[in-house]
């Protein structure tokens, strides 16, 4: 995806088709302002219609300048749907290519739980939730899934469009697969976590198409604004004639505004620019987030975007990558860095967690020992329990133990030894720097301690200050200590940070936040987040994240970069600052059109009305027809805009009003003069008028 996602060949004459089909009654009532231009143009071919079998002229004019006037009030309608389905067409295009990673492909089902190489082949529609397959190098994963086994490459740029290979394994943040992405090298074990039908790809491709149909309250109120803005110029509208009957009556002279002049009055007086252009803006701005890689629930989520000005980051996994890594090895006095490293990766050798193997990885790395493997022959395992706190491994008359410091203490102090105290001030300096510490011992003899440090993500620091220039205060939610918090959170580059952060704690701190009238936005991964990701009002959840967290967020972003957030936030300012813009415009807008139809509205009853003809239009007919030429035109004019949005700057509200009105609303007027002069010069040269 990536952006790379492009309307398909006769989109564009499929939406104007669309156009045609959302002509139906039901559809155009949705849209307040559009309902009245449709009604008009359904009274205006009724006038025309009367007037040809009839020979009058009921409507006020000709009946081909009734024609005319029917016509053109017609393609403002289907102008403004065919800018709607344009959008829509976007999406449906998008949810298309998110269809095209949905591949029945056939499965290794795994019959019996610890021998892999016993499998069936089976369909991958008939997988269930818990099911265990077998992928290997070449083949496409059938599911959503957890990897419990093995470690592989696995492509996935049908969901990210990234062309580098990622890595996946058990445990961490890099165990979660995405059914349609293809595995590259090696083999994974991989437990189904979804039933057909309920795969990540089918929930996006929901929000993908069900998005569209969902107002945020902004839109609402906009709606309800035009709406009572056109119910003040059709009931300004309504009076019209009657005021022109009673003029005639007292002054003797003249003759009646005509029935069509005041029905093309009220089409342009209306707001029918953005009212032409709102569902397309809203629409449009959730095409941009998907074009991002972030699959958003609703619209909402996009506009509540464009004004948070808090982000809240979990730790782990987000700011920091999901595992704490081995950074280096210190030995205590009269201990050699060789002995040290034997010592510590013989202590690893059956511990799976990623902590564990980044251990191996260094002392293979750095100090050059030999890679060995668990023999369970020659040795047993010291499994981790909660109740110890260490891990290791007994060897003939050997037994070699790391952990917490205080656990190894218990250890070691029986037995007659103790920890150095130099190696003592070591283990505060790595807590003081943020990382954990793990003291290595054999027998009663301490060795050294193990550095394990959270590791940043690259990058993460200059995106925060950025966040910062836009007004937005990023705060670090972590379980970990205050002194681990601070040193991380310095790091990172956060401007506060919550310690020891329970799910409780941080569901609290977003209340408190909110209730102090700030926008909150929560970034996380985790099950422990899901609580606080609920409550937010922008919850963006990485793809690597857990299910719960996925289903409590409103906001998925498929790269799990955690700074995604700034063009979240961009995009929806942008949807924002697009929409304000337009309807700046689309104001200004009728305010022009105003001077070159109301002196031909009320001409016949008030000649002296044309001394402010200021357009110096060819008559009222001509002032008339161009107007509604010019009310249609403009709104395929600006369906680029709409589509594209408005190019987001961050500056200030006050600064962004000023630039509104100078371009758009000053833009609004002037447009309209020039457009109407250039349509009713040509209507003249045509022989129109």
């Amino acid at each position: 995806m990536s952006g790379k996602i492009q309307m398909p060949q006769g989109a564009l004459r499929q939406a104007a088709f669309t156009a045609f089909l959302k002509l139906h009654p039901a559809t155009q009532l949705r849209n307040p302002v559009m309902f009245l231009v449709y009604v008009c143009a359904l009274s205006a071919s009724g006038l025309y219609i009367y007037d040809t079998l009839a020979g009058t002229e009921l409507a006020g004019a000709p009946s081909r300048f009734t024609l005319w006037i029917s016509l053109w009030l017609w393609f403002t309608v289907l102008f403004a749907n065919f800018a709607e389905s344009v959008a829509e067409g976007r999406g449906r295009a998008q949810a298309q290519s998110l269809r095209s990673l949905r591949k029945d492909v056939d499965a290794k089902k795994i019959r019996s739980k610890d021998k892999r190489s016993d499998y069936q082949v089976v369909s991958a529609s008939s997988l269930h939730k818990d099911d265990l397959v077998l992928v290997q190098a070449g083949d496409f994963i059938p599911g959503d899934g957890q990897v419990i086994d093995g470690i592989a490459s696995v492509d996935e740029s049908a969901i990210t469009g990234e062309s580098a290979p990622v890595i996946r394994e058990n445990g961490g943040d890099s165990d979660a697969v995405t059914g349609g992405t293809r595995v590259l090298s090696d083999w994974l074990v991989i437990r189904i976590t979804a039933n057909a039908g309920e795969s990540f790809i089918d929930k996006m491709v929901s929000m993908v198409e069900g998005a569209k149909r969902q107002k945020t309250p902004n839109e609402v109120a906009l709606s309800i604004l035009l709406a009572g803005l056109t119910m003040i110029f059709l009931l300004a509208i309504v009076t019209m004639l009657p005021f022109s009957l009673f003029s005639i009556a007292q002054s003797g002279h003249g003759s009646p505004v005509g029935i069509l002049i005041l029905i093309s009055l009220l089409v342009c007086l209306s707001p029918t620019t953005i009212g032409g252009l709102l569902s397309a803006i809203g629409i449009a701005g959730m095409n941009r987030l998907l074009k991002a890689n972030v699959i958003a629930s609703s619209g909402r989520a996009v506009e509540a975007a464009g004004d948070v000005n808090v982000l809240l980051l979990d730790k782990t996994g987000t700011i920091t990558h999901g595992n704490r890594q081995a950074e280096e090895f210190f030995p205590a006095d009269g201990v050699t860095i060789q002995v040290m490293a034997e010592a510590a990766q013989l202590s690893s050798l059956a511990d799976q967690t990623p902590e564990g193997k980044s251990i191996l990885a260094l002392a293979r790395r750095r100090y050059g020992q030999p890679e060995l493997t668990c023999n369970p022959d020659a040795s047993e395992v010291i499994a981790f329990s909660a109740e110890t706190r260490c891990s290791g491994i007994k060897l003939p008359n050997r037994q070699i133990v790391k952990g917490a410091s205080d656990a190894i203490e218990n250890i070691v102090k029986p037995l007659g030894g103790a920890i150095p105290d130099s190696l003592r001030r070591k283990i505060e300096d790595i807590g003081r720097a943020g990382g954990t510490p793990l003291v290595v011992a054999e027998g009663a003899k301490v060795l050294g301690v193990i550095y394990l440090k959270d590791i940043v993500k690259i990058g993460i620091k200059e995106r925060l200050a950025d966040l910062r220039k836009m007004g937005i205060k990023s705060v670090m939610i972590t379980g970990d200590n205050p002194l681990t918090a601070a040193a991380i959170a310095a790091e990172a580059g956060v401007d506060d940070y919550l310690a020891q952060a329970t799910p409780e704690a941080k569901l609290k701190l977003i209340r408190k936040m909110q209730s102090g009238g700030e926008l909150v936005a929560m970034v996380g991964d985790g099950t422990n987040d899901a609580p606080a990701l609920a409550q937010s009002d922008v919850a963006v959840v990485m793809n690597s994240g857990t299910q719960a967290a996925k289903e409590a967020g409103n906001m998925i972003d498929l790269d799990s970069d955690p700074t995604k957030l700034i063009e979240i936030v961009q995009i929806g300012k942008q949807l924002l600052m697009t929409r304000g813009s337009l309807t700046t415009f689309s104001i200004a807008n009728d305010l022009a059109k105003y001077f070159a139809i109301i002196p031909a509205a009320f001409a016949s009853t008030y000649p002296e009305l044309m001394m402010l003809n200021v357009m110096h239009l060819a008559s009222p007919i001509s002032a008339m027809l161009s107007a509604v030429i010019f009310n249609a035109l403009i709104i395929v004019a600006l369906i680029p805009l709409a589509l594209k949005g408005v190019a987001y700057r961050p500056v200030g509200a006050a600064a962004l009003l000023r630039h509104n009105l100078l371009v758009y609303g000053l833009g609004g007027v002037i447009v309209p003069f020039i457009g109407i002069k250039a349509i009713d010069m040509l209507l003249v040269a045509m022989g129109v008028v």
